[in-house]
């Protein structure tokens, strides 16, 4: 099959590490993958993405244009897909649901778009994804990555006939570095106990919560921060208020943050809402205890035999959480985690799922 997977990436993120993992596996399966990667002059060329992309064997094109140079984004988009005349188009993000679908079903292009999540927040992001969840009612199939992700879809007004849910899968492209290496490459104490915290500093994804329970749990517990956001100068003077500055490792955007994992003695999920994490799927992939809010799709991918399972927006849940999974053995835990890993998210049934929807939609477009 022909297949061209579009997205406007951020510099680091889930999405980005389902578009990589998904366009690389369909090309190992001997499909054609083109993917449309839409940057702003001046973005960068986001190196990690487009190294994931065309260490892969996937063709990668840049649509780069000023920023908010709408039309001239679509002209381009058409002229490549016109060019490609893939047998599908699949979305990912609001930018590509929003402004690209309709260019790729003006071209005779069936299209389906996966729905990775809905963050709320201000009222300009509430405003986009409104925008994108009906664009998802226009699309020809629409993919949630969990239950919940789902229901908000057909809330939406998109039809359920017309909704997959295919949950994330994830595995490791590579080696995760031996706890001595990780914990020496990030500068944490070979000795301290530490918590990992890794993703975007933005409200949904609860920083805020990891650092007020920081400050209830014991005091030899550190908590490192991989990742940036624009939460994260509120949350340095927040945690020199609580008295707990010293308490907190700011590693900032690590490359393959994945690797990293097993620096941590347990990992920790905050969010006020998630799809699928692929955070979540990282931290079981690597062995380590996992802390995780019980929001979205998380109840879905872990029990609590499997996790420390806790409310959203409780930082007292969460301190607790912390000092258990930190404080006793957790090798049963971690062990059920991977055996619920392997034989419910592998990279192998979910490639099938979605070569199932892509013949779907070219099989219906052949019958028309």
């Amino acid at each position: 099959m022909r297949i061209a997977q579009i997205l406007a990436p951020g510099p680091f993120g889930g999405l980005e590490q389902v578009v990589a993992q998904l366009s690389v596996g369909l090309t190992r399966r001997g499909h054609e993958v083109l993917a449309l990667v839409v940057i702003e002059d001046g973005q960068g060329a986001l190196p990690s993405l487009i190294d994931d992309l065309s260490s892969g064997g996937v063709r990668v094109e840049l649509v780069r244009t000023p920023h908010r140079s709408y039309l001239q984004e679509r002209r381009l988009a058409g002229r490549l897909l016109e060019e490609a005349r893939p047998g599908v188009a699949h979305m990912h993000g609001y930018h590509a649901d929003v402004l690209l679908r309709s260019v790729a079903q003006g071209l005779g292009i069936p299209t389906l778009g996966t729905a990775h999540g809905f963050t709320g927040g201000g009222r300009k992001n509430r405003l986009f994804e409104w925008l994108q969840r009906r664009s998802h009612a226009r699309m020809d199939v629409s993919v949630a990555v969990s239950g919940p992700v789902a229901e908000r879809l057909v809330a939406a007004g998109v039809a359920r006939a017309r909704i997959r849910v295919i949950r994330n899968a994830w595995a490791a492209p590579g080696a995760f570095l031996a706890r001595e290496e990780a914990r020496n490459r990030l500068g944490i104490d070979p000795s301290s106990r530490v918590v990992g915290w890794v993703g975007r500093m933005t409200p949904e994804k609860g920083p805020d919560v990891a650092v007020e329970a920081l400050a209830l749990t014991r005091e030899d517990i550190t908590l490192s921060f991989v990742g940036a956001g624009r939460m994260e100068s509120g949350l340095r003077e927040r945690a020199r208020e609580l008295g707990i500055g010293s308490r907190i490792r700011w590693h900032g955007v690590v490359p393959e943050a994945w690797r990293y994992f097993r620096a941590f003695d347990a990992w920790c999920l905050s969010s006020h809402t998630e799809g699928t994490p692929i955070s979540l799927l990282e931290a079981m992939a690597a062995g380590v205890p996992v802390i995780a809010t019980r929001v979205g799709g998380v109840p879905d991918v872990v029990a609590p035999a499997e996790a420390f399972l806790v409310p959203p927006a409780d930082p007292g849940a969460l301190a607790t959480a912390m000092n258990d999974a930190t404080g006793m053995d957790q090798a049963a835990r971690v062990t059920a985690a991977g055996r619920r890993l392997e034989s419910e998210f592998g990279i192998e049934p979910w490639l099938d799922a979605y070569e199932k929807v892509y013949r779907e939609l070219m099989s219906s477009k052949a019958d028309r």
